[in-house]
């Protein structure tokens, strides 16, 4: 409270007391008689509260006569001085680092300490010590929950954000990723474990006349119900890469955790033998799934336009939304197609590039190098984003061990492991580093994914 504010308060104080002894005296003269003892006893104790208050009124004004004689003063004639006489500003930086790189390093520092926050946090300071977003993550300990802090999770939206920038880095080497951004169709998305009604077959309307029976439409319907699904990855690294290496394995450790949960992404996301798994391996199918292959007819710029025609016969006949149709490839597939040139030597297909970011005739085309491929060709899908449905927690969990002992297998979740494959951290000085990601995906009705098999365009 200002001196000016603490005086108005007092002289309103004041006046109501002083009005409260006049009312005293007025009510014993109408009476016609002295004060009684209690009347006595109240005007007296109002008496001395107003001489009070008169006395630190005298005070508070001398006091702001005082810092009226201290204040500097203040230059306004023009923008100039107006500026040098504000108080100085505070500039703040901000790290202008790549995304996924302080992921990275609140998962080096918690490699470092062993799992231990405190040593982590300990690590983090000498380390990135500049990094504010980082030392406010690796804080020893956070106050307990309240209602009345309007702030208390504040420190934790940082590490919101630093899982969210990885995801963010994530995105664009995904297929699931791709989708949504730069003008190619989202695909539509749903929570977890919530019970959705699709269709099977679509109902139709028809005219009706004043009077007359209106038709009832038949439809399909089948409910899918999207579980909780996740996708883990453990990175086993020695202590000797962290202890001894240069500011780089801040970006090795980015990107062996980005790789592995794309490489299993973008395979599980297309690959037509993977079906939904159950228990141990709970997870999503494919997209091309138990879909019928279309055998690619053609290897010159006729027989790719034939193929893709073949492609689109089942979405036609099923009226699915083009807006939403994108291609998937492998990057073996989309570089024939840049090379396929005309009589005239143009490009067939102008608009397709290496990079993913292009599309044939308007359609969007994806790339991945995990798109399957074998001797007979590649595949090429048509998927229709806004029939498959997403649910993506949209984060990433770390998790640190130097203690445990790590079945060496790509199947360790159902394989029977031997002796060779049981490797202690703790004996070969070596840290295992987990990164889990909720996600899962599933076709809203069976016609929303088409794809060729055997595909060689460009081949002899």
């Amino acid at each position: 409270m200002t001196i000016a504010e603490q005086i108005a308060a007092f002289e309103a104080s004041r006046q109501a007391k002083a009005a409260e002894l006049a009312g005293i005296m007025t009510k014993s003269a109408d009476e016609g008689r002295t004060l009684d003892a209690e009347e006595a006893e109240k005007y007296d104790t109002l008496k001395a509260e107003v001489e009070q208050i008169d006395k630190h009124l005298l005070r508070l004004r001398d006091q702001e006569k005082l810092n009226v004689q201290r204040a500097a003063p203040v230059a306004g004639g023009n923008s100039a001085d107006a500026a040098a006489s504000r108080a100085p500003a505070i500039i703040k930086t901000t790290r202008n680092d790549e995304p996924g790189i302080g992921f990275a390093r609140f998962a080096l520092a918690m490699y470092a300490g062993k799992g231990e926050v405190n040593a982590a946090k300990a690590f983090a300071e000498q380390k990135y010590g500049n990094d504010t977003r980082l030392q406010s993550i690796m804080k020893a300990a956070v106050a307990a929950g309240t209602t009345t802090s309007a702030t208390w999770a504040g420190n934790l939206v940082d590490y919101q954000n630093l899982s969210s920038e990885f995801v963010d880095f994530l995105r664009p080497r995904t297929i699931v990723g791709q989708f949504g951004v730069a003008g190619i169709p989202g695909l539509r998305k749903v929570p977890f474990n919530v019970r959705i009604p699709g269709k099977t077959n679509a109902g139709t309307a028809q005219w009706v006349g004043e009077g007359y029976r209106k038709p009832v439409t038949a439809a399909g319907y089948a409910a899918a119900t999207m579980k909780w699904a996740k996708i883990a990855a453990i990175s086993v690294v020695t202590e000797e890469l962290e202890r001894f290496s240069d500011p780089s394995v801040v970006q090795l450790t980015r990107d062996d955790l980005a790789d592995a949960v794309v490489e299993r992404m973008d395979v599980d996301f297309v690959d037509p033998a993977k079906a939904a798994g159950t228990g141990a391996g709970e997870s999503p199918a494919s997209i091309t799934n138990n879909v019928t292959p279309i055998p690619s007819s053609g290897t010159d710029a006729d027989g790719v336009r034939a193929d893709i025609a073949a492609l689109w016969a089942t979405a036609d006949a099923t009226n699915l939304p083009a807006n939403s149709a994108v291609y998937i490839t492998d990057a073996k597939t989309a570089r024939a197609l840049t090379l396929m040139r005309n009589p005239l030597g143009a490009r067939e297909f102008p608009n397709v590039r290496i990079n993913g970011s292009g599309d044939i005739d308007g359609v969007p085309l994806l790339i991945s190098n995990y798109v399957p491929s074998d001797t007979s060709g590649s595949l090429f899908i048509l998927a229709f984003a806004s029939e498959i449905y997403l649910a993506d927690d949209g984060q990433v969990n770390i998790d640190i061990s130097r203690e445990a002992t790590i079945f060496m297998d790509d199947a360790a979740a159902t394989a029977t492991p031997t002796a060779a494959q049981l490797v202690s951290m703790f004996q070969t000085n070596q840290l295992a580093v987990r990164a889990e990601r909720y996600v899962r995906w599933q076709k809203r009705r069976p016609q929303a994914v088409a794809f060729l098999n055997g595909v060689q365009w460009g081949g002899a």
